[in-house]
This record gives structure tokens, sequence and C-alpha cells, in this order.
């Protein structure tokens, strides 16, 4: 408790949880996916953000870092947990297909997934617009 104080961070608990929450399995797997040159998709983003929602979200996880990282952090964008829960309804709101083909979404899926999830089509824009960047 002295060491948050002092800004130092609790680094130490952020690691125990990071191991207690995250699904070994799951993150290996995924390791050999990418690791073998195939896509990120939809539905491993969706476990990612599931992963994330279930140890408390980002503002838990920087909260345990130390001042200087905090700071840092803090010029990032910062998605808070409603954003989060919204782009897990816009995924869960797609066929198994869109989510791992979503160049295949035109104007009338997105305007169901945004009806589906209950979100703007403005929303499902952004999602997909991001998840396209990141895969560059």
């Amino acid at each position: 408790m002295a060491s948050r104080i002092l800004g130092m961070g609790d680094v130490l608990s952020l690691v125990e949880e990071v191991t207690r929450k995250v699904d070994r399995e799951e993150a290996e797997k995924l390791a050999r996916k990418v690791a073998k040159g195939k896509d990120f998709d939809l539905d491993d983003l969706l476990g990612q953000l599931r992963q994330l929602e279930g140890m408390g979200g980002v503002a838990a996880l920087l909260d345990k870092l130390p001042a200087q990282l905090q700071a840092k952090a803090g010029n990032l964008p910062q998605g808070n947990e409603k954003d989060i829960r919204r782009q897990i309804a816009i995924i869960c709101s797609m066929t198994p297909g869109e989510r791992r083909y979503p160049k295949t979404i035109d104007g009338s899926r997105r305007r169901r997934i945004a009806a589906g999830s209950g979100t703007q089509v403005a929303d499902v824009n952004r999602l997909l617009k991001n998840f396209c960047r990141c895969r560059r």
C-alpha cells in the first residue's frame, strides 16, 4: 500500500491478477496463430476484450502501474468500460463469417449489426475502421 501512495504502483498484484485471470491456453493458441501468419480476426479481438473486461478494464490495470508509466499511458487513447462493452456487443451481433472476414460487411450488414447490438451504424463503422487499421 505504501508503494502505491509513493507512486510506485502495485506491479506485483498486477502480475498476480493477470496470471490468475488470463486463460493461458487461449493466449498460447492465439500466439501460435499469429506466429504462423494467420490473421487476427474479430473473434480473437472479442476474446481479448472479454479478458480485459474480466480484469476490471483499462482503468483498473492502469491504477496498478507505477506513476511514470501511468503518465506515459495517459497519452494513449483511453477506452472506457462502456466502450469495451459496446465493442463486445457489436462483435457478438456479427455472424461467424463476418467475424472472420470483416471486409464482407457492407452497408445493410452494418445496419443489421447496429440494430442487433443496440448501437449506431457509426459505432460499427468506427470499430471496423480501427480493427482494419490495426491489422496493417
